[in-house]
Order: structure tokens, then C-alpha cells, then sequence
């Protein structure tokens, strides 16, 4: 099979396209053909050893598939060959073929392709693990929403919205901004031409907001802080922006606000059973037409590079994804 190799960290430009064994499962495991394969920030850090682990040298990078069941280890009763799957593991995603612990598949509804079924789990899981069982959203509340234009930030706006908070999304361009409000934000605001803190308390009649979701971290960090309401809820994510922010802490005191960690990774792997619980959630709303990635490219495997710079460079709206074939 074909797979997209890290034989040393480095760039995505250091990846190479390589023929290698097809995988064996393990017990409680099943071998995946891939058909389509989800781009995340995280690889972009993983090629480069930067996350939080390191897998052994060479690997193929990518977390989350969605594909067809190839082969099934022992130990498995209520998966067969043929059944159609979304997938997660730390990494092995950028493949033809992916294993993965039989615990982590989703099936995949008979009408859903296989493009949007590798666009929904990890960005989806991460945002409804952050909003609803880390922030406690409710409805009524103002939701600010950085880098709302990538992955984690559309499914933010539209999760958010479910759950009937205002959207207030927060991106670098308009262009991007009028993505954000098709996907369900009720306001915008430019970060490269406007004050966020300024700009956040006007739109909420000087207030603030309630809940921010933030998967960029940098100099943002401390602005929609500074913008948040009296027992409001900053939900850290990730660093897009590659700065992990110093926060002053006099300010959680002088607002009785909370600073609060979401790793959705680790919830999965810590508590299946609820991830699973909320991932049949959002396949129902899916089904109810509530849910709608956005994909904004789809690169064959070879051109993993140019899917992975693309998000490096800030250049992906929505989801990238990978075909194998």
C-alpha cells in the first residue's frame, strides 16, 4: 500500500510517498481502507516533533479516516468486513490502509460521503467535548469564537448555535467572515482591522461575552479575555498561532472568570463511552441537516504536503482532506 512518510522531523516538504507493508490487527483491532482522510493542525505539529508525543520514526502522519473495513482482529463480534467506518488514532491516517482499536469506529450513516465522514469527528468531537461538557453553554449566551474560520472554529459557530448561544465569530478576513456567518454566526469581527476587546464589549452592550473558544492562542488570547463577562468561560484549545500566551491571572479574579483546558484527545482515549455518546449526537444532527462541514479543498495523497502547508500558512477554510485513491 501507499503511505505518506516521516522518516525525520522536519517541514511537510521533508514527507515522502512510499510503498509499505499493508498492516495486521491486533486483538479488539480492524484494518481500514482508506477513502478519505482528515487534515488537522496536530499533524502539522507532529511531522515537525512538536506535539505532545512523539511516535517512532518513520510513521505516517494523520488522525482521523473514514473508510471501509478491510480486515478485523480477534476478539470483535459487532464489526465486519465491508462495514463502512470513521476512524481515529494518534496517527497512520495519511495511508490506503489504517488501523485502528475497534473502540474508536463510528459507523457511518448509508447516506453520508466519505469526505464529510473524515471532516466531522475530530473538530466536531473537540468542539462539542469543549462547549458543551467543558464550557456549559446555555442557551442565550454570547459565544466569541477565534480563528473561526478553520476547522475548529466553523464547528464551533455551528455547534454554538445549536445549542442557541449567539455566534460571534472572530477571523482575519472578511472573506472569511462571510464563511463564518453562513455557518450560523450572528457577528463578526475582522482581528486585522478592528480591537477585538473593543469590538467584542460593543457587540455585547459593553457586558462582554460568556463563553470564548480559542484554538489560536498568541496575542489574542489576552484581548478576548480581557472582553469576557462576570463568570465567563475561556476555553483553550490549541496554538494555531504558535505562542502559548502568558496570561496575567489578576484578570480570572477581577472577572471570576475561569480558564479552562479542553484536550479532546485525551477525554476519548480517558472516556470512550461518553465521546461515543457525543459523537452519535452530532451524527443526529447531522442527519437533521444542522451539521454541514465545509470542506474547502481535497488534495490526492501525494499532495499531502501542499494540504498541510495550507493550514501552516492559514490558507484552509474549513476542512482539507486527503483521497488515497
Amino acid at each position: 500500500m501507499k503511505a505518506v512518510l516521516c522518516r525525520a522531523y522536519g517541514p511537510p516538504e521533508s514527507l515522502a510517498i512510499e510503498e509499505v507493508e499493508s498492516p495486521t490487527p491486533g486483538r479488539r483491532q480492524v484494518v481500514v481502507s482508506v477513502r478519505a482522510s482528515g487534515v488537522n493542525f496536530p499533524d502539522t505539529l507532529i511531522i515537525q516533533g512538536k506535539y505532545q508525543f512523539k511516535p517512532p520514526l518513520p510513521f505516517s502522519p494523520g488522525g482521523e479516516v473514514a473508510g471501509i473495513v478491510k480486515e478485523v482482529g480477534s476478539g470483535i463480534e459487532h464489526v465486519k468486513v465491508g462495514d463502512r467506518v470513521i476512524a481515529s488514532a494518534a496517527f497512520g491516517g495519511f495511508a490506503e490502509e489504517f488501523v485502528a482499536d475497534v473502540d474508536t469506529l463510528v459507523p457511518m450513516p448509508d447516506d453520508m460521503d466519505f469526505d464529510t465522514a473524515a471532516a466531522l469527528v475530530m473538530t466536531y468531537g473537540t468542539c462539542l467535548y469543549a462547549l458543551k461538557d467543558r464550557g456549559n453553554l446555555r442557551p442565550g449566551e454570547r459565544l466569541l469564537v477565534l480563528g473561526a474560520a478553520g476547522g475548529i472554529g466553523l464547528a464551533a459557530i455551528e455547534i454554538g448555535a445549536i445549542l442557541g448561544a449567539e455566534v460571534i465569530a472572530a477571523a482575519s478576513t472578511d472573506e472569511k467572515l462571510a464563511v463564518c456567518r453562513q455557518h450560523g454566526a450572528v457577528a463578526a469581527i475582522n482581528y486585522s482591522t478592528e480591537d477585538l476587546k473593543e469590538r467584542a464589549k460593543e457587540l455585547t452592550g459593553g457586558n462582554g461575552v460568556d463563553v470564548v473558544l480559542d484554538p489560536v492562542g498568541g496575542d489574542y488570547a489576552e484581548a478576548a479575555l480581557r472582553a469576557i463577562a462576570w463568570e465567563g468561560r475561556f476555553l483553550v484549545v490549541g496554538f494555531t498561532a504558535g505562542e502559548i500566551p502568558r496570561i496575567p491571572l489578576n484578570l480570572t479574579l477581577l472577572k471570576g472568570c475561569s480558564i479552562v483546558g479542553v484536550f479532546w484527545g485525551s477525554f476519548a482515549a480517558r472516556e470512550p463511552q461518553r465521546n461515543q455518546a457525543n459523537l452519535q449526537e452530532l451524527l443526529g444532527w447531522w442527519r437533521e441537516g444542522k451539521l454541514k462541514p465545509h470542506i474547502s479543498a481535497r488534495y490526492p495523497l501525494e499532495r499531502a504536503g501542499d494540504a498541510l502547508n495550507d493550514i501552516i500558512n492559514r490558507k484552509a477554510t474549513g476542512k482539507i482532506v486527503l483521497l488515497p485513491a
